[in-house]
């Protein structure tokens, strides 16, 4: 699923936060090899890209990528962490302009809608990248992980929400969370988070016993 909408900083053991005293020349190379290689992966396709494309993009010598990461597996890797730790601060933003666990619920379907608004929208980013990765590559484990946060958030909300059966809900919130990205990657259907939204107001207010608002 991709929620993106701006870059935060990526939390990972590869790198020193700053006013740790990790070099900014070091920061300044990591930071302009992940912002190439998230245009390029993310426009073109993780099997697509080679290392020296990233390399040009980024303006940096080939030495300077080895020095930041292991390889492009590692790049790759990084990446995708990069967008899951966007992906759930926007979600989480989101849900903290309201204060009910039924509104938190409907505030992923917010996030989603913004970012279907952004013009570079190419559709899930762990979805994609999923389909070009061998099994055991160090991204899938990315997105494997991005897939069981958001199905732990529903889960969790939904039983904060009051649902006779959390988990079940939670199941077709994520499928048809699922079924808006898609939409608008395969039709340009950019209003389908919208769309997808006033359905699971319905499938919430119905599983918690409510009437729909």
């Amino acid at each position: 699923m991709n929620t993106e909408v701006a870059p935060v900083a990526e939390k990972s053991g590869n790198s020193t936060p700053a006013g740790l005293g990790a070099p900014a020349e070091r920061l300044s190379a990591r930071a302009k090899l992940l912002a190439a290689a998230g245009e390029l992966f993310y426009e073109e396709g993780v099997q697509s890209v080679g290392i020296e494309k990233v390399i040009e993009r980024a303006g940096v010598a080939k030495a300077t990528l080895y020095g930041n990461f292991k390889g492009k597996d590692d790049l790759v890797r990084a990446y995708l962490a990069e967008r899951q730790s966007v992906r759930q601060a926007n979600i989480l933003a989101r849900q903290a302009r309201v204060s009910e666990p039924r509104d938190k619920l409907l505030a992923v379907f917010d996030s989603l809608a913004d970012a279907l608004a952004q013009p570079g929208y190419r559709g899930c980013a762990f979805v994609r990248a999923s389909a070009e990765m061998r099994p055991e590559s160090a991204g899938r484990a990315v997105c494997d992980s991005a897939r069981q946060w958001t199905r732990a958030l529903f889960t969790d909300l939904a039983r904060a929400a009051g649902a006779s059966q959390p988990e079940l809900l939670a199941h077709q919130l994520v499928l048809l969370y699922d079924g808006a990205s898609v939409s608008a990657q395969m039709d340009g259907d950019r209003a389908g988070a919208k769309a997808a939204r006033a359905v699971a107001t319905q499938m919430v207010d119905a599983a918690c016993g409510k009437q729909a608002k």
